[in-house]
């Protein structure tokens, strides 16, 4: 099957799975779309936003609809590292005492890691290996991960104490930093109706694991005009305040800029939007519709930013009409 056939295909899955979703999430259609854009770009996904607003759902019936096992790691200030990967216990056997590697809920093809930021670092720690090399590493022995492998993380913005906020290293392994808000007033009546009702809605599997790991690959054959690639990337170097060339008010605002995986991650988005949406490269209008998911958490905003409230989507939002 060639490459353009594959497109349609894929753009027509996209429609399938959202109609299916659609039965148990209201709304959320942009969350949504960036979940699986990153999952078809093999990325992961922080996701931060107040409690109540089915962030846990979402994935789950995600999850569900690709027919892909699914765990929820709920972090907790005494939550271990092994508690995330899993450990090895002594048992009988018939040739007297040996130790079993028991795995531990990492071990599942769709992660939510729930309030990641709750858990000290050396267990937030534990996910890095999974999320940058699919593989697990324990006892000195290494457990590759079943594709597709996708991590959501979640965040609540509003509730800092007892908390330890990512480092920068840990952050830049997410694709995406997406921020989820409240739903409308008619998606909330809407919702309100469902969650009270006794017909709890129900979703068929519209995709398999061989679809996802196809699409996946198709992905990284999508062609890129060597324009929009240079607008990628001037993008990203234009975050970084001792770079030349830079606009003003990055020396004024911005501690640190964006590293080289906001440049992939650019342009890993904008081959799957392009996909997603029927076309076979995509164009520059593609990569600056991903820059502050891509970007926000990527950028390190210095004293002078905080003192005038000026937050890296405002930055953003000046960076990407500087580029025009």
């Amino acid at each position: 099957m060639d490459n353009l056939t594959l497109i349609k295909d894929l753009s027509k899955s996209r429609d399938a799975l959202f109609k299916e979703v659609g039965r148990v999430i209201i709304g959320q259609r942009d969350i949504l779309e960036h979940l699986f854009m990153a999952m078809l770009c093999q990325g992961h996904v922080l996701l931060e936003g107040v409690p109540g607003l089915a962030k846990t759902l979402i994935i789950k019936t995600l999850a569900e609809t690709l027919d892909l096992s699914f765990s929820r790691i709920q972090f907790t200030p005494d939550l271990m590292p092994s508690d995330i990967t899993g450990t090895e216990i002594i048992q009988e056997s018939g040739d007297g005492r040996e130790f079993k590697f028991y795995k531990g809920p990492i071990f599942a093809q769709i992660i939510l890691a729930d309030e990641i930021n709750r858990t000290p670092p050396k267990t937030q720690a534990a996910l890095l290996e999974a999320m940058e090399e699919h593989r697990v590493t324990a006892a000195g022995t290494t457990y590759l991960l079943e594709e597709p492998f996708f991590v959501m993380a979640t965040q609540n913005p509003i509730e800092q104490e007892g908390t330890y906020p990512l480092p920068e290293a840990q952050l830049d392994r997410f694709m995406f930093h997406l921020r989820i808000d409240y739903p409308s007033r008619d998606e909330e009546v809407e919702l309100v109706n469902q969650i009270t009702s006794k017909m709890a809605g129900k979703v068929k599997h519209s995709l398999k694991k061989d679809d996802i790991l196809t699409f996946q690959s198709l992905v990284r054959e999508v062609p890129v005009a060597e324009n929009v690639a240079n607008f990628a990337v001037d993008l990203v170097r234009r975050t970084r305040p001792d770079q030349n060339g830079q606009p003003d008010f990055i020396s004024q605002w911005v501690e640190w800029g964006a590293g080289p995986r906001a440049s992939q991650y650019l342009i890993l988005g904008a081959k799957v939007k392009a996909a997603l949406d029927g076309r076979s490269t995509p164009d520059i209008e593609d990569v600056t519709s991903l820059v502050k998911p891509v970007m926000r958490h990527r950028i390190i905003t210095n004293f002078n930013a905080e003192a005038e409230g000026i937050s890296t989507d405002d930055i953003l939002d000046q960076l990407i009409a500087s580029m025009s």
